[in-house]
């Protein structure tokens, strides 16, 4: 039997809360499979994480155990309706909106929960063969999930950017001029933190690709990672791990927030004006 921390991840904490449930009906995991219409795999997994249930799972749970919509609930709780973005992309939205705190490595491009409309517009409008229509969609879902940093309870969001990010054009220099003051507008918020690695730093592993990391009350439980053509989400703790070391040796060549602001600064007055 493997033993599950509820406090690890909110998937952990619904895979907890079934096997609880399942323990206290005195039920099998066999039984309790043939009263949902599912394989004993499935709830196996379910019960130790691995498998990411259907709503109607969860519905069908609440009515063998007897319970008042407890697991719907926790299953809305745990995976609610994605904002609208690509269909790869689901399940790290869901995740971002989730997280209590974010980790961002930008090599390339600012991250798309910090860019300006006129930024993201640029930077999607120029995906092979997409349409107007889908670009407009696309813009409005980055848009939607930008709106966390308004919520009441917002994450703690640490971001690096790599210095090339400020001087390369994306959209031309009002465009770019826009989305710098942005940066800096967020960076004034007590639970962002913008750091700049600079060019002098000698980051040869983070130039691999752009990540994010997204964390629950203090545990990095499910990473992000962009690479050609759409990027993948990653649960695997041993590559979690992996990334997380790798972050902090980033974060160990940037600049200050001090530093950075002033840096940043520096390139809207100097290059985007």
């Amino acid at each position: 039997m493997i033993d599950i921390d509820p406090e690890e991840s909110p998937r952990a904490r619904f895979a907890y809360e079934v096997r609880r449930q399942r323990l206290a009906a005195g039920l099998t995991q066999k039984q309790l499979a043939r009263r949902l219409g599912f394989s004993t795999s499935s709830v196996a997994m379910v019960e130790t994480s691995k498998l990411r249930p259907s709503g109607r799972f969860a519905e069908l749970c609440d009515e063998v155990f007897g319970l008042d919509g407890v697991i719907a609930r926790l299953h809305a709780e745990v995976w609610p309706p994605p904002p609208p973005v690509p269909a790869h992309f689901r399940d790290w939205a869901v995740e971002e909106q989730r997280a209590t705190a974010l980790r961002f490595w930008a090599p390339l491009l600012v991250p798309g929960l910090m860019q300006t409309e006129g930024y993201a517009r640029r930077v999607i409008s120029c995906a092979p063969d997409i349409t107007a229509d889908e670009v407009e969609r696309r813009v409005a879902g980055r848009m939607q999930r930008g709106t966390l940093f308004s919520r009441a309870d917002p994450p703690a969001v640490m971001c690096l950017v790599d210095e090339g990010v400020l001087h390369r054009s994306v959209g031309g220099a009002s465009v770019m001029r826009e989305q710098l003051v942005y940066l800096l507008e967020l960076a004034q918020r007590p639970n962002i933190t913008i750091q700049v690695v600079p060019y002098s730093a000698e980051v040869l592993s983070g130039l691999l690709g752009a990540y994010a990391i997204a964390e629950m009350r203090g545990n990095a439980y499910t990473v992000r990672v962009e690479c050609q053509p759409r990027g993948r989400t990653i649960t695997d703790r041993s590559m979690i791990t992996d990334i997380v070391r790798r972050y902090d040796i980033l974060r160990a060549d940037a600049y200050s927030q001090r530093q950075s602001w002033q840096a940043i600064e520096e390139v809207v007055s100097r290059k985007w004006t």
